[in-house]
């Protein structure tokens, strides 16, 4: 095992004027098979220049997906591993921790002693370890990809699957003409292939037959996620997919999709499947951790592309840390295509429990002007719109459960709902805000609301004491309500609603809806109508 850092390839993907603020960022990526840090130069305009990428072996998702621990060994070689990255960036420049961002996927967020794995991170190297999960993993995919998919002609019109088969699962886009229809992830990856295969103790002979029934699995559950009848064309990411395409295409140009024929991938396949761990290093010039994982993630691609007959498959050479480096690039926000991904989705989970839609946009518009309006009292950023305006479009999808008790069962609805862009935190926030949307405030003896931290409990608050205000807005559920004017003087908050001569009926029910956010913002609420 190398003990320096590895070099890997890298391309630069957005060429850069000269600029006189630029900043140099690196981001990490623990991965179930390797450690993977880019350096980047960030301009002017979020534009990414990367200078440096390396690579380093670490075997975390073997026993992560085993055991479900990370073992003090593996603990301490990533540790060993993170110094020396550490090392090469004060070459750079980068001394502190501020300009590096860590992450975690599969191996890390399964294992049941993550926290103490992060602790013991950040105690030896300072650095902070954030296990990123599926829906964050799909985002960064969406960002990194999606410029690609609009420079093609076939795929900009036309529905695509976006797949990378990772160590430990498969992550799943669906997309069409750049719009987000569906995402989701499968417990089908290399490394949990290899351990059932080697728990079996199959041999030569059996090993593909093994391979290609767990693979079969995930295909059965593929075909009832993608759903339709429209030709279908399949993007592959992913390190494997990428080495292939390199030993297959001759003229693959950086930043550009490969096109892969689904003949010369099998025929790959093929090939390495017979072929040992060194005989691969050594006849395709990969690594050793390539060399043990290509042959069942490529096993996957080909099945795949064979199970839609599709005559080739396109191959992106975008990567996480590519997408880690825009999102820095982009101060973490998320732009107003990435928004309307997330509401698209929050749409159609509504419409799957036959919401009121009419009633969920009203409200949901309206938090977003009180929202907007009343941004020097809550002091939220743009992001937490996005969070409280999905939460008003689903704060009644539980009435198709139980009419009475549905604010309860809309928190479990969307607690356990696959929504496009938010994470399980944020997931539960948005959960949290539909079931305070009504009647009793936050509670001790709510399990939900005290697992989080106290600065997300007062987020929570403060967009339920918003939403409050918003549905009783639109207590009348006509939608006659559409402009407010908001001004507050220090321990009032007055809503003015312009072209509306009678609202007694809104104020009763404000009257009823605004205890919370006066609890909150110590601002009691007064609604007037408007002059006429």
């Amino acid at each position: 095992m190398s003990s320096s850092p590895v070099k890997e390839a890298a391309a630069e993907r957005i060429e850069t004027s000269p600029s006189t603020m630029q900043r140099i960022v690196a981001v990490i990526d623990i991965g179930a098979t390797a450690m993977r840090m880019a350096v980047a130069e960030i301009h002017d305009g979020a534009k990414v220049r990367v200078l440096d990428q390396l690579v380093q072996p670490v075997q975390l998702g073997k026993e992560a997906f085993e055991t479900r621990r990370l073992s003090r060994k593996s603990t301490e070689r990533v540790v060993s591993v993170l110094s020396q990255y550490q090392r090469v960036l004060r070459e750079y420049g980068i001394e502190g921790t501020s300009d590096i961002r860590v992450v975690g996927t599969s191996a890390v967020r399964e294992a049941s002693n993550r926290l103490a794995f992060a602790d013991r991170v950040y105690t030896a190297t300072g650095l902070h370890v954030e296990p990123i999960d599926e829906a964050e993993v799909n985002r960064i995919t969406y960002m990194g990809i999606t410029p690609q998919l609009l420079a093609n002609a076939e795929l900009s019109n036309g529905k695509a699957m976006v797949l990378e088969v990772g160590g430990g699962s498969t992550e799943v886009l669906i997309v069409r003409s750049g719009n987000v229809l569906a995402s989701n992830s499968f417990r089908l990856g290399s490394l949990r292939m290899l351990q059932a295969i080697d728990l079996a103790r199959a041999g030569v002979d059996r090993r593909r037959a093994l391979l290609e029934n767990h693979i079969n699995r995930t295909l059965n559950q593929l075909n009832e996620f993608v759903r339709g009848d429209s030709q279908l064309n399949l993007v592959a990411v992913g390190g494997d997919i990428r080495l292939a395409t390199r030993l297959i295409v001759d003229d693959w140009q950086p930043g550009e999709l490969a096109v892969l024929p689904t003949k010369s991938l099998a025929e790959l396949t093929d090939t390495v499947l017979k072929m040992g761990d060194d005989e691969i290093v050594k006849r395709f010039d990969a690594s050793f951790i390539e060399a043990e994982t290509m042959g069942p993630a490529l096993l996957a691609y080909s099945m795949l592309a064979k199970q839609f007959h599709l005559e080739h498959v396109y191959v992106s050479d975008t990567n996480l840390r590519e997408g880690l480096l825009k999102d820095i690039a982009v101060g973490g926000s998320w732009t107003a295509e990435f928004r309307n991904q997330i509401v698209r989705s929050a749409l159609s989970l509504g419409r799957r429990f036959h919401f009121d839609e009419m009633h969920a946009r009203s409200v949901a518009e309206l938090a977003r002007k009180l929202f907007d309006q009343l941004r020097s009292e809550h002091m939220l950023d743009n992001r937490h719109e996005v969070i409280l305006h999905v939460a008003a479009l689903l704060h009644e999808i539980g009435m198709q459960i139980n009419v009475r008790s549905h604010h309860k069962h809309s928190l479990y609805i969307i607690k356990y709902s696959e929504l496009f862009g938010l994470s399980r935190s944020e997931l539960l926030q948005v959960g949290l805000i539909a079931r305070y949307y009504r009647r009793a405030p936050p509670q001790p003896s709510h399990t939900d609301y005290m697992s989080l931290d106290r600065e997300t409990r007062v987020i929570v608050n403060k967009l339920a004491s918003i939403l409050r205000l918003a549905t009783a807005l639109d207590d009348t559920r006509t939608s006659r309500i559409r402009e407010i004017e908001c001004q507050t003087d220090g321990k009032r908050l007055m809503i003015h609603v312009p072209g509306v001569r009678d609202v007694s009926l809104e104020q009763i029910a404000m009257k009823q809806q605004a205890g919370l956010f006066r609890d909150v913002f110590g601002l009691s609420v007064m609604l007037r109508a408007g002059e006429t």
